[in-house]
């Protein structure tokens, strides 16, 4: 068994830190998701979507 993981420790160290990434993306998007921010990152303004993506407070 211990053979089996050190042979494919390259793999797996691989996909450790892949899985780690993918992580903290999903952890942003669902933090930035609850502080009411937009998934683009930019201001609302300017957007073709203007008042579509989420709810303004003045509507």
């Amino acid at each position: 068994m211990t053979e089996q993981l050190w042979e494919n420790r390259g793999t797996i160290i691989a996909g450790t830190i892949v899985l780690l990434i993918i992580a903290g993306a999903v952890i942003s998007i669902i933090r930035n998701k609850r502080q009411g921010k937009g998934s683009c990152g930019c201001g609302c303004a300017n957007c073709a979507l203007n008042g579509k993506c989420h709810k303004s407070i003045d509507n």
